[in-house]
């Protein structure tokens, strides 16, 4: 789909261990700060435990799951809007974005000193926030300056965008982000060509010690107070453990280790499904003897649009799409019987896939 998450946060906060966990690119850490010069990319395969259920029912040779781009970007600190730190680089690296895991460092550790010299995650967000915010106002401003020379050519669009641009620049210059901004959601168009930093969708990650995984701790209590009042997503996650858990070679091993520690599953899993869906994505299925794969759409897709993400000739011929429901074809077994049972479907150019949608396309080229 080309739409990238990208993980951000002070530096030292255990972004780059996440990432590790997540993706099939593994990234150096370091206790350093600032010792990394570029930003890590990798692939997320998304966890999803209806391949193996469809496996079940149709013998395959593979399984195949969606995937996502992700981007390690190196800790940000005081001042990288004006070149401080790793500087301005990677604020262009998270312009290239589409949502941001915000990485919040909430543990202590002696051998892991803070950049600030305490451990303060109300401060960190903050200090990210800021950053953010001055790019975004320092945009917000250059586009005045130029709708205001369009005012003077007669294009009477541009006092309106001006009077848009106006309200995102209180609105950070009272240190908020331009995703909370009192703007119609028509307006928004006149910002849309900016990417600001802070419009990008977010989900915060408590990164926390073992000790903390059933109890929570006064870091996390302190985050979650902070930022009650904004819709955004809080996970808690100790990245040091998932580090661990994603170094086991099989899933028995898995199994055990998460059950010592009272969970069901790794929390990145978690993490991932939650990313996916913050990017607006969802799955749909393709079934058969070769292969049973996932494929990565966005939400509200059509068919022809959603079979090309498949091939470009199966969107360019598209005829119809057959269409099984998942919860049907588990519940009923075989597409013999969910024929049977009036519950397959043919769907034409205007269908919106759904998520876990049985697709087999036809088509003609």
């Amino acid at each position: 789909m080309g739409l990238q998450c990208g993980i951000i946060g002070i530096a030292n906060c255990g972004k780059t261990t996440l990432f590790n966990c997540m993706s099939n690119t593994k990234a150096e850490t370091t206790s350093f700060a600032f010792a990394s010069n570029k930003s890590n990319i990798g692939v997320i395969n998304v966890p999803d435990a209806r391949l193996s259920q469809l496996e079940k029912l149709q013998t395959t040779e593979k399984l195949v799951a969606a995937t996502v781009d992700i981007v390690d970007i190196p800790g940000l600190a005081k001042g990288s809007s004006h070149g401080e730190g790793i500087g301005n680089q990677f604020l262009a690296d998270i312009r290239n974005t589409d949502a941001l895991i915000h990485v919040v460092r909430c543990y202590d550790d002696d051998n892991l000193p803070h950049i600030e010299g305490s451990i303060n995650p109300v401060r960190d967000i903050e200090t990210i926030d800021l950053e953010l915010q001055v790019k975004d106002l320092e945009s917000v401003e250059k586009k005045i300056v130029r709708m205001e020379k369009l005012i003077k050519t007669g294009d009477k669009d541009a006092k309106l965008a001006i009077e848009v641009l106006k309200v995102y620049r209180e609105h950070l210059e009272n240190m908020q982000n331009a995703r909370t901004a009192p703007v119609k959601e028509d307006d928004k168009k006149y910002v849309a060509d900016l990417s600001l930093l802070t419009m990008k969708p977010v989900m915060f990650v408590c990164n926390i010690d073992e000790n903390s995984i059933n109890a929570g701790n006064k870091y996390v209590e302190a985050v979650k107070k902070s930022i009650q009042e904004e819709n955004v997503k809080i996970l808690t996650i100790a990245a040091a453990l998932e580090s661990e858990i994603a170094e086991l070679e099989t899933n028995a091993e898995k199994l055990e280790f998460l059950q010592d520690y009272g969970l069901t599953e790794p929390s990145v899993n978690i993490l991932i499904r939650e990313a996916y869906d913050m990017l607006n994505l969802h799955s749909f299925f393709t079934v058969g003897p070769k292969e049973i794969k996932a494929w990565t759409i966005k939400k509200g897709m059509t068919a022809p649009e959603a079979s090309g993400t498949i091939h470009s000739d199966l969107q360019r011929g598209f005829i119809r799409a057959e269409v099984m429901k998942y919860n049907d074809f588990i519940e009923l077994g075989s597409e013999n019987a969910v024929k049977n049972a009036g519950k397959f479907h043919v769907e034409g150019k205007n269908y919106i896939v759904d998520d876990g949608d049985i697709l087999h396309i036809r088509f003609n080229v």
